[in-house]
């Protein structure tokens, strides 16, 4: 038996699970919400204790610091010492062209990674930030890396890509590489073996503060809507989403500003923070609800922008057994769900409207009886997923 930590630094959270594997058996959870913001939210759960409070978490690192004093605590804890990890699985969203398969971390690795800064602005610098912080404070774990790319590589060329001069494409790889990877693989495996059907053809939705949808065919990934960087396709908390690139020019060229400053206004001032003023859902969604127009139009622009991917998606793949809804919103946001499948009887689509408000933590359908495409709310859990690849490749 080894106890592996799994650190998942989102863009604005950090999860964390110490499991004991292979046993699965989870013996701490929990996450740090709101990070950089005024009062972050630090939730931890083992099965004897609960803890729920604000703390001031303005970086991941003090995020994790927090997380790793509770795990210690003498009435709290779930370990006396550091050395009672034996391995820390870390999710690193880009891998470039450089990093296809779990791996163990040394100095080129963290090295490699911070490379691909530029990428991945949002998510590989509180990924270093992550690994750095807990090889100081677990010096005597192994520092796995799991890529949130590598589900990605079956993609085909036709799909991965870019129409741009093919020597970009071959010589400085620039492509479609894909994300959320290790969440779209997790609930796509569930959603085949609920399904009892391996060949399959699916539509996974990840949505969070960061968003994507990818069509999985027999399986395997085989279009995706993130790219080169975690910034296009689905509208996002912050991110932009799909954008006409002659706006880029248009705000350079004409508007004074900077590659970094349009870089910055896409990454972490557009999506629905730009549309809204608010970047959680929670907050839009009761914005909306209280007759706030500019809230209800971003939501029906977030859902429509789905909507457009499940059509092109179905297309490419000739059929669609299911769509599933899965991480933060995609779970919880009853609303996004409803206005997703809204006037989708074409794809076969109908929402059962009592069973698409009902919460569980469970592997569920929404979906009425008579839809021939089913529609699957699937909890992911990205971070047993890791704990499984750091297990393997230690053992």
């Amino acid at each position: 038996m080894k106890n592996i930590l799994v650190i998942n630094s989102g863009s604005s959270s950090l999860k964390f699970q110490l499991i004991k594997m292979p046993a699965e058996e989870v013996l701490a959870s929990g996450m740090v919400e709101r990070i950089g913001l005024l009062e972050a939210k630090l939730h931890y759960k083992t099965g004897e204790h609960a803890v729920s409070k604000t703390i001031d978490a303005p970086n991941h690192e003090v995020a994790l610091k927090e997380i790793t004093k509770l795990l210690m605590d003498t009435e709290k804890g779930v370990i006396e010492e550091a050395s009672d990890i034996s391995a820390i699985g870390h999710r690193v969203v880009h891998g470039g062209d450089t990093f296809s398969d779990t791996i163990i971390i040394d100095d080129k690795v963290k090295s490699e990674i911070k490379r691909l800064f530029s990428l991945a602005p949002l998510h590989n610098p509180p990924n270093l930030n992550g690994i750095e912080v807990a090889e100081s404070i677990f010096p005597g774990a192994v520092q796995i890396a799991v890529f949130d790319t590598a589900f990605h590589r079956s993609i085909p060329s036709k799909a991965s890509q870019f129409a741009i001069p093919v020597k970009l494409s071959q010589d400085e790889k620039i492509q479609l590489y894909g994300f959320h990877g290790t969440s779209h693989k997790y609930v796509t495996e569930k959603a085949i073996k609920y399904l009892e059907k391996e060949n399959s053809k699916l539509i996974s939705i990840h949505l969070g503060n960061g968003c994507s949808i990818t069509a999985v065919e027999n399986g395997k990934s085989i279009d995706h809507s993130l790219g080169f960087g975690p910034v296009n396709g689905l509208i996002m908390g912050t991110r932009s989403g799909d954008i006409d690139q002659s706006v880029i020019f248009y705000m350079i060229e004409h508007l004074g500003y900077t590659a970094q400053e349009v870089s910055d206004i896409l990454h972490n001032k557009s999506g629905m923070l730009g549309l809204t003023g608010y970047s959680d859902l929670r907050e839009i969604e009761d914005q909306a609800a209280n007759g706030n127009r500019q809230c209800k139009l971003a939501l029906e622009m977030n859902a429509y922008r789905i909507k457009k991917y499940i059509g092109g998606y179905a297309a490419a793949m000739n059929g669609l057994d299911a769509i599933i809804f899965t991480a933060g919103i995609g779970e919880n946001s009853s609303v996004i769900r409803e206005l997703v499948c809204r006037e989708m009887e074409f794809f076969r689509i109908k929402l059962d409207a009592e069973k698409n408000s009902i919460r569980s933590k469970e592997i569920r359908e929404i979906n009425l009886q008579d839809s021939e495409v089913k529609v699957l709310v699937i909890p992911t859990n990205e971070e047993l997923e890791i704990a499984k690849q750091s297990f393997e490749l230690i053992s």
